[in-house]
């Protein structure tokens, strides 16, 4: 009982996912039921019937010729042409098995991280989650590698800037590769300058090819602009005319001098030109609370795309047909062979036998 009951969920379970194209094929199904009322085709010819027929032919030493014969349909016969028919029917019907619907998420925004690797990034006045001293690369390291891990429906850009602004990564979806890239950035690797405006402008470039929704830049630095070739601002009305906005984020010294000087009044001036928002982080569990704050600001925002692939199983009963008119005709043919080799034997002439 047990088998039966679960051969009775497994047809359930096909007859749901079963989708019928084109079911108005079942229409003819009595058509063939409608031709066998129609009269038969005939034609008249002279005839002479005889009794003894076969003696006439073999007399005159010619073959006879193919006569009109009407085959009476037996009950096989019917129960097969039936058949046939109807899985030929099912093959026009089109029967299509429907899968479980597949998922692909269709992003709205492209996130660029814009990171500053200066060599001031080396300062150790940081502390990890243990609470031992680190420096600042290494927390916003830390951060950043949880809030990517967040952001699941977002294309994710990583620039890296010092001197010179470089691609890390470009816009993807593939979120393990750019954490990857994060993890491998070093302090000083890219100059020892904080070239904030060419980084926003690289950043503007790479926002070009973009088609997503909302596009948003995250500007993290640890000190001021020296001497962009694009000053900070010029870039961030640039962005706001192309639809960025530019979240910054503060961490260092305000109170330093030189380049080690964190411009706040700088970063918060680029944040509002575009409609962002300014953050400073004075330890690393600033910088977390900031990153949160940004989750809260820039909601997930993506569409799921939805399609339920369709298996087509009309070769089954296309081929069950095919292989029984086929297997029909053959056994047929064998039928006829093994009854004219067994008429062949009974009407030698014994003398041809001695």
């Amino acid at each position: 009982m047990s088998d039966l009951a679960a051969l009775g969920t497994d047809l359930l379970a096909f007859q749901v996912h079963l989708e019928w194209l084109t079911p108005w094929a079942w229409l003819a199904l009595p058509l063939p039921l409608l031709l066998r009322r129609l009269p038969p085709y005939r034609r008249r010819r002279p005839a002479l019937r005889i009794a003894f027929f076969d003696l006439a032919v073999r007399g005159a030493g010619r073959p006879a010729e193919p006569g009109a014969v009407v085959v009476p349909t037996g009950t096989a016969q019917f129960l097969l042409l039936a058949l046939t028919w109807s899985l030929l029917l099912l093959a026009l019907a089109q029967p299509v098995y429907v899968e479980p619907p597949l998922s692909r998420v269709q992003p709205a925004r492209d996130l660029l991280l814009a990171v500053d690797i200066s060599p001031s990034m080396r300062a150790r006045d940081y502390r990890n989650e243990q609470g031992r001293t680190t420096d600042r690369l290494t927390a916003v390291r830390g951060v950043l590698d949880e809030f990517i891990g967040r952001r699941t429906g977002d294309r994710i850009g990583l620039l890296v800037f010092g001197q010179e602004p470089y691609i890390q990564a470009p816009f993807t979806l593939d979120h393990g590769t750019v954490r990857e890239l994060l993890a491998q950035a070093r302090a000083g690797m890219a100059g020892g300058r904080t070239m904030i405006g060419d980084a926003l402008g690289l950043g503007i470039r790479m926002f070009e090819a973009s088609n997503a929704p909302s596009k948003v830049l995250i500007l993290l630095s640890d000190g001021a602009d020296t001497g962009s070739r694009v000053p900070p601002l010029k870039a961030a009305a640039i962005a706001a005319r192309a639809g960025i906005a530019i979240h910054t984020v503060a961490i260092g010294d305000p109170n330093a001098l030189g380049e080690d000087r964190v411009d706040l009044q700088g970063l918060a001036d680029i944040a509002r030109t575009t409609g962002g928002r300014a953050y400073r982080a004075e330890d690393r569990a600033g910088l977390a609370a900031i990153y949160r704050a940004l989750d809260e600001l820039e909601k997930q925002n993506f569409t799921t795309l939805s399609w339920r692939p369709q298996r087509p199983l009309y070769p089954w009963p296309l081929g069950a047909a095919v292989a029984l008119l086929l297997g029909w005709h053959l056994v047929a043919a064998l039928a006829a062979a093994v009854r004219g080799w067994l008429s062949g034997r009974t009407s030698r002439d014994p003398a041809e036998d001695s």
